[in-house]
């Protein structure tokens, strides 16, 4: 019992979770999760997130609270809505917080709407982003089957007051795939942004079971590649997690994939399971591994890779164009 001694980790919805010895030396020796029977990984030193607070941060919280903004930082419980609103910068999520699909990685909530929305929504987005001063803005959505449109007129409605508003503001829409309507997509695509984002979340093998059956890698792509062609004037973006049991040849295969729809944007960031109830976690990858796919994105000719642990679609979206001197955001 001596060499299989439990240490806690981290306190998590579910309950408290413990990892043994072993486990701890698995993550040293590159052992996957797989090999471990029922013992948990230990997160390893990298994944520590600084808490960060104050004016700022309760400045923007009361903000979106006031007036009634879903945002994915808080719903799918973001490890850097601390960094982001303490930096005045949130990533909206319109539709409400229930989401019509049940993708085993996602922690928002799941249900049926019935066709609910909330019309003053675009106005009160419209007068969030001017309080917050915000210059470049991440607009996402839960997946709303139950609209014959996906939600495709409401999202267009909410840039259009956003970009009436806040003229100065970039727009970066992060939508559902509207079950490969291109119409809708078009819809979108049409309503001033100036970033479109549609995620391929894994790699092709893994699709199913991590998304739901409503959802494909190449419904995904078919979405990518259209945006690109129908408004060749706006940047196309995807993100894709790591560590759901991917192989590297299957990583290198996704980016050649995207590529050929000519996303221009890729994002690679550790999956971090929500709940015991989730896809479970087969690895954690390193910091040195996060710089590789990087490295090998750059190669294959995307605009810009951001990866790292905590990378998220939204992370700090408006650094990456500035970064690139792509001309949507002044320093």
């Amino acid at each position: 019992m001596a060499n299989n001694k439990l240490i806690p980790i981290v306190q998590v919805p579910s309950g408290e979770k413990f990892v043994t010895e072993r486990g701890i030396k698995a993550i040293k020796d590159g052992i996957k999760a797989s090999q471990l029977g029922n013992e948990r990984l230990a997160k390893p030193d990298w994944l520590r997130i600084r808490v960060r607070g104050g004016a700022t941060y309760e400045r923007v919280k009361s903000i979106v609270h006031e007036h009634r903004l879903a945002t994915v930082c808080e719903e799918a419980k973001c490890p850097n809505m601390s960094e982001c609103w303490s930096a005045g910068t949130a990533t909206i999520m319109l539709m409400g917080d229930v989401c019509t699909r049940a993708c085993r990685f996602c922690a928002v909530n799941t249900g049926n709407p019935r066709g609910w929305l909330d019309l003053e929504e675009p106005a009160n987005t419209a007068k969030s982003v001017q309080l917050m001063g915000l210059k470049y803005v991440v607009l996402t959505s839960v997946n709303r089957d139950d609209l014959p449109d996906g939600g495709a007129g409401h999202y267009a409605a909410c840039v259009r007051a956003v970009k009436e508003q806040n003229p100065g503001t970039a727009v970066e829409a992060l939508t559902p795939d509207f079950l490969g309507a291109l119409a809708d997509v078009e819809t979108v695509l049409d309503s001033g942004i100036e970033v479109f984002a549609q995620n391929v979340e894994t790699v092709r093998r893994l699709t199913h079971p991590v998304r739901d059956s409503r959802a494909s890698y190449e419904q995904t792509l078919a979405v990518l590649a259209h945006a690109k062609q129908y408004r060749p004037d706006i940047l196309t973006k995807t993100s894709i997690m790591l560590g759901l049991g991917e192989s590297e040849a299957e990583i290198l295969e996704a980016m050649d994939d995207l590529r050929a729809a000519q996303v221009d944007i890729l994002t690679f960031g550790q999956y971090l399971q929500p709940t015991a109830n989730h896809y479970p976690i087969d690895r954690y990858v390193s910091p040195q591994d996060f710089e590789q796919y990087r490295q090998w994105g750059l190669e294959k000719g995307f605009l810009e890779v951001v990866s790292g642990v905590f990378v998220r679609s939204s992370y700090r979206a408006e650094q990456v164009l500035q970064k690139n001197n792509v001309g949507l955001v002044q320093p």
